[in-house]
């Protein structure tokens, strides 16, 4: 559905002066709703777009039917669908999807992490100098005062770079896999990061909020990394050391 709607004009509306919605994931919303509901009509639904269903059940799908709409509509190719499966409000399923390059990231509790079926691990840097690192910015840069400018200044400068697409789930995958070594980002919503962190965790990586603590979907802060450089880029974003 994705691949297709690139194809065709689409009806762009704003939720923001910019932050984007198409007619494409409304779509892709309706669609894997639809699916969730026939084959698990007692669990919870969690979707960005609106049509989420409340439920009693410890079950809770988290839905991001086109995380990345402003690359989209600018059809810059880098976004995905986002399936996460919570079990008591903790990751127990992930599913990212990247349609322009057919690779699907997933894993479930305890099994691991794959890449179209392989196994895949986070990478072995071990120095924020050797890494290659990937965040993001609120919609709300202009008037938010937490908006990551002055925490992606001081990461910078002890980098090899810092990349910026605009899919929070792809980024985590691309963590999952090797290709980064880190993301960090500020005021993710659970569809935006529920599905990929567990595909990180089962990679081998590690996850807390920008203060070290426990990180939750809920979480206002994220910092997502291969484990061996945590410390050191917490202490960057921070404005310290890692002592």
């Amino acid at each position: 559905m994705l691949r297709e709607g690139a194809s065709q004009p689409r009806q762009i509306d704003k939720k923001g002066p910019f932050d984007l919605v198409t007619n494409v994931d409304r779509a892709s919303e309706a669609l894997i709703i639809a699916a969730i509901r026939e084959r698990f009509p007692d669990h919870g639904i969690l979707a960005e777009e609106g049509g989420g269903v409340e439920s009693d059940s410890p079950w809770l799908w988290v839905i991001d039917p086109l995380d990345g709409t402003n690359n989209f509509a600018h059809d810059f190719p880098y976004y995905c669908v986002s399936l996460g499966l919570l079990y008591e409000r903790a990751p127990y399923l992930g599913v990212v999807y990247d349609p322009t390059r057919d690779q699907l990231f997933t894993a479930q509790r305890g099994g691991g992490a794959h890449l179209n079926g392989a196994p895949i691990r986070v990478s072995s840097a071990a120095s924020l100098g050797d890494a290659l690192l990937s965040t993001g910015f609120p919609y709300d840069f202009a008037t938010n005062e937490r908006n990551n400018a002055a925490e992606f200044a001081r990461v910078h400068r002890l980098v090899q770079g810092i990349r910026r697409a605009g899919s929070a789930a792809l980024d985590l995958a691309s963590v999952a896999c090797g290709r980064l070594d880190a993301h960090w980002e500020f005021w993710l919503k659970p569809w935006d990061s529920s599905a990929a962190a567990l595909i990180l965790l089962e990679a081998g990586g590690m996850i807390t909020d920008a203060d070290g603590g426990e990180w939750t979907p809920w979480s206002t802060s994220m910092v997502a990394s291969n484990g061996q450089i945590h410390a050191e880029l917490l202490a960057a974003i921070r404005g310290g050391d890692a002592r």
